[in-house]
């Protein structure tokens, strides 16, 4: 995100903008990739609050939090690109905020990757994952990116989670 200083991330995650909702999508490559054509937004406060329960020591991902969404608002996929602003937007609120932490460092990209959009990117995040007991481990040469080693085997189940 671009100029977070100058934003109020706090503001932007209380925002609902008529969320939750579903919309009906007609596109039949995106109905094909994402098997179905009801397509669900969440607010940011619930990815926000979905977060927060993440335990010490415990992963989820981006996806895992959308099909936990899908699922509860009876919809077949919920939108990517507003799951990733949104995940984002918590993160940077809860740097913002002087109490009531969200351990956004946990949730993570597809594939366990870590997320260079939260506050203070890779290096960040990485440290806050060690300290837990994570491994963080590099993969690529020229295009490197971060992934938790074996990220699968800590992964909180967010369908043990009551609303």
């Amino acid at each position: 995100m671009a100029n977070e200083d100058k934003k109020d991330f706090n503001e932007m995650l209380r925002r609902d903008n008529g969320m939750p909702k579903i919309q009906i999508v007609t596109d039949a490559a995106t109905i094909k990739k994402y098997g179905g054509e009801r397509m669900y937004f969440a607010p940011p406060i619930e990815y926000d609050r979905i977060m927060k329960r993440i335990p010490e020591g415990r992963l989820t991902t981006v996806g895992d939090i959308r099909e936990l969404f899908a699922k509860r608002g009876g919809a077949d996929f919920t939108d990517p690109i507003t799951a990733g602003i949104f995940v984002s937007i918590a993160a940077w609120a809860s740097r913002q905020r002087a109490e009531d932490p969200t351990p956004y460092w946990r949730t993570l990209k597809a594939h366990g990757e870590l997320n260079a959009k939260y506050p203070g990117g890779i290096k960040a995040q990485k440290a806050l994952l060690e300290a837990e007991g994570h491994t963080v481990i590099a993969r690529g040469r020229t295009n490197i990116r971060y992934y938790v080693k074996d990220y699968e085997k800590c992964l909180f189940p967010l369908n043990s989670l009551q609303d």
